[in-house]
């Protein structure tokens, strides 16, 4: 009986556990980044229409990546300038059509040392990484965001004015001594924020 304990006891001490994980196409930090970047965009946002008017957001031609939320932030700064939105083109007095200049992440890598190289081995252009060696190096990652549009009249399509790029930007910055030492901003941290002063905002 003990050759079948020590057995089991061995193969329990061995046994290990494992998680899934998904792998999108940005990370989480690049995805606030963008959207940051959208919010501040938007911000006193305005159109030269009355107040009175009930405005459609036409995305049909906002193609970009995380366009949703840049689609919901700019429907909410319509919404907080105090417009009224209207859930169609049927109920609409103002259609507004909006596009995307750049919805993306930009990021820019200064080093003070040798930085990160390929160096080819052979004829068939395989290559070997040799790491970054450096005293200081700094990492920038923006996202940026730039959004436009026009505004028409829903029923006869007459032209009602144009809205300028409006654009935003956000940034992580990293700095690193000796591939040691690193400060700066490092993380964002989804639960900062303002409380604001009215019940509006939450």
């Amino acid at each position: 009986m003990r050759a079948p304990v020590v057995a089991l006891m061995g193969l329990l001490a061995t046994a290990c556990a494992s998680t899934s994980e998904t792998y999108p196409s940005r990370t989480a930090t690049e995805q606030l980044l963008v959207a940051r970047a959208a919010d501040e965009a938007v911000e006193g946002l305005t159109v030269p229409v009355p107040k009175t008017s009930r405005i459609f957001v036409d995305d049909a031609y906002f193609r970009a990546e995380n366009a949703a939320y840049a689609v919901s932030a700019i429907r909410g700064a319509l919404s907080e300038a105090g417009h009224a939105l209207a859930s169609n083109r049927a109920d609409a007095d103002v259609i507004f059509e909006i596009r995307a200049g750049a919805l993306s992440i930009e990021q820019m890598r200064r080093v003070f040392g040798i930085p990160e190289v390929r160096v080819p081995i052979n004829d068939s252009f395989n290559v070997v990484s040799v790491p970054e060696l450096s005293i200081y190096s700094r990492r920038d990652r923006v996202g940026v965001a730039e959004f436009s549009g026009f505004l028409y009249d829903a029923k006869t399509g007459a032209p009602l004015g144009a809205v300028v790029p409006m654009t935003g930007e956000f940034r992580i910055r990293r700095h690193n001594f000796l591939m040691i030492f690193a400060w700066g901003q490092q993380r964002i941290d989804p639960g900062d924020r303002d409380p604001g002063d009215s019940w509006r905002e939450f």
